[in-house]
């Protein structure tokens, strides 16, 4: 048996990861949830529309209600996100968000950056994504 003695960073010839003051190796595949978020009541999805939105710099989207349940993902830029009667957050490249079916949602209002983001809108059968805007 021959052995192999580490060298003195503390590093090994094996693949893996490493911890102290060298680079840590970055794993091949990585699986992170981002969001785990419970629908009211079941919903009976046939389809899922995605689609790429943009909102212009400083433009307010008002108040709005959808007719079904709407997750989302800001690509670029940043928006404040209000559910009524809750507090308002910023969203930014990255963030994910949850608009519920039936809900007011009291803002999604792009900031001085422009937003743009993914929304995937779930269907039931013969059932089309719309947009509400009640009176304030």
């Amino acid at each position: 048996m021959r052995i192999s003695r580490a060298p003195r960073t503390g590093v090994s010839a094996s693949s893996g990861w490493v911890t102290g003051d060298v680079r840590e190796e970055q794993p091949p595949l990585s699986r992170v949830i981002v969001m785990d978020q419970n629908l009211p009541a079941p919903l009976a999805t046939q389809r899922v529309e995605i689609r790429r939105i943009t909102i212009a710099p400083g433009y307010a989207a008002g108040l709005h209600v959808h007719n079904g349940p709407v997750f989302g993902s800001i690509e670029t830029g940043s928006v404040v996100y209000q559910i009524e009667g809750e507090p308002e957050t910023v969203l930014k490249a990255g963030d994910v968000f949850y608009e519920p079916e039936g809900v007011r949602i009291a803002r999604f209002d792009a900031r001085d950056d422009g937003v743009t983001f993914l929304g995937y809108f779930l269907l039931a059968d013969g059932m089309n994504a719309e947009l509400v805007f009640p009176e304030v």
